[in-house]
């Protein structure tokens, strides 16, 4: 789905300030980009536990998550700078304190994000790319998930939602071919009664039209 970009972009954008990281990945090649990265102590100001979400969006998710678990700081990631930058006004607006935003694609985390420095991640209706041949652009794919791995604390887990049944099923083969374990799948979220979720701008919209989302929760076996 192709963006909008919103009114005034650049003055949004610059006044989101030290919450908005911005790694120029259009004109840089990731695979030669030189490691920087970051001090999350200095990045948030403490030493508490450290969750990224994966494709942002619009930020409902994160900030609702930051409100509800202010003992945790959230990392949230998007590609497209016009959701980005209206996500992190969702942020400053909402006085969130321990949220960061980067501007980044995925590929780009190994340069910043230090090894085994995340205890979660969130994958929230990722873009399932239904096109067999557009398979490695998908966020669960093995290529990411190979990714993400390295990154992840020892017992970290990755929590993934989607409404699209053949993206969750190649998501399974996906996590069970890299060596990952899975619980608390669900085939019908919100009819489950699992508690505590956090509904995306997405995942509203399909419940309200009575599809039904599928959840999993993936880890690393100690």
């Amino acid at each position: 789905m192709r963006m909008k970009r919103i009114k005034n972009l650049r003055e949004r954008f610059a006044a989101c300030g030290d919450m908005m990281i911005y790694l120029r990945e259009e004109d840089r090649d990731f695979r030669s980009t030189p490691k920087n990265l970051f001090d999350f102590e200095k990045l948030f100001g403490n030493s508490n536990p450290v969750h990224m979400e994966v494709g942002c969006g619009k930020g409902g998710f994160v900030c609702e998550a930051a409100k509800r678990q202010p003992d945790v700081n959230f990392l949230a990631v998007e590609r497209n700078i016009s959701v980005i930058t209206e996500a992190c006004e969702k942020a400053i607006g909402q006085g969130l304190t321990n949220v960061r935003f980067v501007k980044a694609t995925a590929e780009y985390l190994p340069r910043y994000i230090p090894e085994k420095s995340i205890e979660r991640i969130y994958l929230n209706f990722s873009c399932p790319f239904p096109k067999p041949s557009y398979a490695k652009h998908r966020l669960t794919h093995e290529y990411f998930l190979n990714i993400y791995a390295p990154l992840m604390k020892t017992g970290a887990e990755i929590h993934q939602k989607t409404d699209n049944m053949h993206f969750f099923e190649f998501s399974i083969e996906q996590f069970t071919k890299c060596g990952f374990m899975l619980k608390n799948v669900s085939l019908d979220l919100h009819n489950s009664g699992f508690e505590g979720n956090i509904e995306t701008e997405y995942e509203k919209r399909f419940v309200s039209l009575g599809q039904p989302i599928y959840r999993l929760e993936a880890y690393i076996k100690e």
